[in-house]
């Protein structure tokens, strides 16, 4: 028995080596292949679920290193040593944020470099001297600000521009120095000149024309140490008071050389003929992005009507006939600017410079978006108030903007502060003159560390202070995003910036996923690069001041 078993075991796999298998070898070439039906139903599920695999991006592979977008998916993170081409599909983190399912997904945008692009590529041999300014200009200089001492980029490029009597339009990144690039040539160009003193009501010799009594009042404070020095005197005129406060304004002795205006207040002035502009050497138009908006274009185009605008350098040269150089200064531009300028000066005596970082997303700001319910913002934004306290830092902290979109939202969402004991300050539009007064000023000194506001206090305003900017509501546009976004990361802060939007409603996405395409691209925003690129003439030496 116990032999039997090994030989039935032999048997039997000598049966199955050398029997063919049935189906395979033997089965005839002629006869035809069993056929496996599938349900329609199964096979159209099979169908879907291929589709659905097929149309799913294709993760980016992340190797060690920094990244330049961070989303809560890692398939959807982007290194910073990746750069797409023009053409090139992206996975965008924010594709499906139109769906309700995307509730509570983030993604970010890190900082590609510490330090702003402004101050970036300066030489360490670089100074003001070299741009031709003369010796009282350069002693004011030092005297008042003495921790400047480098020209920026745009400085470097706009200053001599200036002082070869040329009428400028300088386009570049905010927080890159423009408000120095204007005042230093303007403070030259009426120390060289005489005063004519023959008209009995004021007639400024400079004219910086801004969009908002805060901005002026900025304007002003740079300014006036300058021209105290120089022995020039400046002030600013604003409205928001009536006509009296206005000729109280203008009737104050001696009148001022330099002068900052809102268009409001200017208007009244000149059509009440208070004020005259025939002394007029030097005309700034700071923010004109916002100047040549619908809501100050009739304005600003009486006052332009109203000064004698050169036509060209020549015409600067006579001191007894003055005529006015022309500078705009902005961090975008709206269409049209260029037909604007051809009616009032030459085509030829212009020059446009831009930053290479024009219309682009901030490289050394972190930018952070939230998809968000409606109903889920104010506890977010509490959240985050409560955890920015200086107290549990160690190093240096600044202040926090909350932007939203309307006076009455800043109302409401002041009241919600209070509630939670959270300190803040507010400004907006819709408050009399009175409470707006010095706002943004006890903001600066850092009174208050959080301030709730429209978009009031995002053009031009110096916050250099600023750590964190809140976008409570998404700006309507891509420009206004910019603006906000430049409130932090500007030249001469301390502190590095973050911005944090919160994103609630379709169109929203929509932005959100055009400043992330850019930014993936590492492009200038769409839409925004047209509007500086009006038929004006470009100076070779310094198309590229970046």
């Amino acid at each position: 028995m116990a032999l039997s078993r090994p030989v039935r075991l032999f048997s039997l796999v000598a049966r199955l080596i050398l029997v063919p298998r049935r189906g395979l070898t033997g089965r005839s070439p002629d006869e035809p292949l069993a056929v496996v039906r599938i349900p329609v139903a199964l096979q159209r599920q099979l169908e879907q679920r291929q589709s659905r695999r097929l149309n799913l991006p294709r993760p980016v592979l992340v190797r060690p290193g920094r990244l330049l977008v961070s989303a809560r998916r890692p398939e959807f993170n982007q290194p910073a040593r990746l750069t797409l081409g023009r053409w090139e599909s992206a996975p965008l983190a924010s594709q499906g944020w139109k769906s309700r399912r995307a509730r509570r997904d983030h993604f970010s945008i890190e900082r590609a470099q510490q330090e702003a692009p402004a101050v970036q590529k300066l030489s360490s041999e670089g100074n003001f001297a070299d741009l031709g300014l003369e010796p009282r200009v350069l002693h004011a200089l030092q005297e008042v600000a003495p921790e400047v001492v480098q020209p920026t980029t745009v400085q470097s490029s706009t200053i001599p521009q200036l002082l070869r009597g040329r009428h400028v339009l300088c386009a570049a990144e905010t927080g890159s120095g423009k408000t120095l690039s204007y005042l230093l040539p303007l403070f030259q160009r009426l120390v060289g000149q005489p005063s004519l003193d023959s008209l009995r009501i004021p007639a400024p010799r400079g004219l910086v024309l801004v969009p908002s009594r805060e901005l002026a009042q900025q304007v002003r404070a740079v300014a006036q140490p300058l021209g105290r020095s120089l022995g020039l005197l400046v002030r600013d005129l604003e409205g928001g008071h009536g006509m009296r406060s206005i000729r109280m304004q203008l009737s104050r002795q001696p009148s001022a050389d330099v002068l900052v205006a809102t268009p409001g207040a200017l208007w009244k002035a000149l059509k009440s003929r208070l004020i005259s502009l025939e002394q007029l050497s030097f005309l700034v138009l700071d923010e004109a992005d916002t100047l040549l908006d619908e809501s100050f274009l009739e304005l600003v185009d009486y006052i332009l009507e109203k000064s004698h605008i050169a036509n060209g350098p020549a015409d600067l040269e006579d001191r007894f006939n003055p005529k006015a150089q022309l500078v705009l200064v902005g961090a975008t531009f709206p269409e049209g600017v260029g037909q604007l300028l051809n009616k009032v000066a030459s085509p030829d005596a212009v020059t446009t410079i831009t930053s290479s970082k024009l219309h682009c997303i901030m490289p050394h700001v972190k930018q952070t978006f939230l998809r968000l319910k409606g109903a889920d913002k104010v506890a977010e934004l509490v959240h985050i108030l409560k955890h920015h306290n200086r107290a549990e830092r160690t190093g240096p902290s600044g202040t926090v903007l909350v932007f939203c979109n309307s006076s009455s939202t800043v109302n409401w969402l002041g009241y919600i502060l209070d509630d939670h004991k959270i300190q803040h300050l507010r400004l907006q539009g819709q408050m009399p003159a009175l409470m707006r007064a010095g706002i943004f000023q006890s903001f600066q000194k850092s009174s208050r560390d959080i301030l709730l506001c429209t978009d009031i206090a995002s053009r031009g305003l110096d916050s250099t202070g600023v750590e964190l900017v809140v976008n409570y509501d998404f700006p309507p546009t891509l420009q206004d995003y910019i603006h906000r976004a430049g409130r932090v990361g500007r030249v001469g802060s301390e502190v590095p910036g973050t911005v944090i939007s919160f994103v609630t409603h379709p169109w929203d996405v929509s932005l959100v996923q055009k400043i992330e395409l850019a930014a993936r691209r590492r492009r200038s925003l769409p839409g925004l690069v047209s509007s500086v690129k009006e038929p004006l003439p470009q100076q070779p030496d310094f198309d590229k001041s970046d």
